[in-house]
């Protein structure tokens, strides 16, 4: 349960501000069908994280046990200072899917541009912690739609009144105290 729960929270709060979240908002703008764009959002993230988690979970098992501790020590508060760099959309990947539907469009968008993000970085480390991959996925999955379905359901509205700045810093902060605990524990 503490995988899945940490997963979740740390996702979650990574994801705020984070590229991904723009290319919801941007989706949203574009198309009609929300419930496609959040199913696309969904399948992408499962495909990705499961694959990130069992990643993480991998290489922990080949490597030494005190070196893997440290790596996912170092790992997650490299990810709490990547947070505090706001992300920019790469308009460039939108416009060859712009012909395609909306679910397919949001899962083709949502899956690469989740390859070398903050997320699927923190899916890994968190793979690499706990090893267990269908908690891990879960976890970061739900973190992943708790952030990015009220940005599809409501759009610039609620994009108007976050504070994205306290969200990055608070999220930050989590990574990092994650990967002090890493270093204690």
């Amino acid at each position: 349960m503490d995988a899945f729960l940490t997963s979740t929270l740390t996702v979650a709060l990574a994801e705020i501000g984070d590229k991904t979240q723009l290319l919801s908002l941007f989706l949203a703008a574009r198309y009609r069908h929300k419930w496609s764009i959040i199913a696309g959002i969904f399948v992408a993230t499962v495909l990705n994280h499961f694959v990130s988690a069992w990643f993480g979970s991998w290489i922990v098992g080949v490597l030494p046990e005190q070196m893997a501790t440290y790596i996912v020590a170092v790992c997650f508060i490299a990810v709490g200072l990547w947070v505090l760099i706001p992300d920019k959309p790469d308009n460039d990947e939108h416009n060859e899917v712009r012909k395609y539907g909306a679910f397919i469009a949001t899962t083709v968008l949502f899956f690469i541009a989740e390859i070398g993000d903050k997320t699927q970085v923190a899916t890994i480390v968190l793979g690499a912690q706990y090893t267990s991959v269908v908690a891990v996925t879960l976890g970061t999955t739900l973190g992943m739609m708790i952030a990015n379905v009220p940005v599809v359901l409501l759009g610039a509205k609620l994009m108007q009144r976050l504070p994205l700045d306290l969200a990055r810093y608070i999220a930050a902060a989590v990574f990092i105290l994650l990967g002090i605990v890493a270093l204690l524990w």
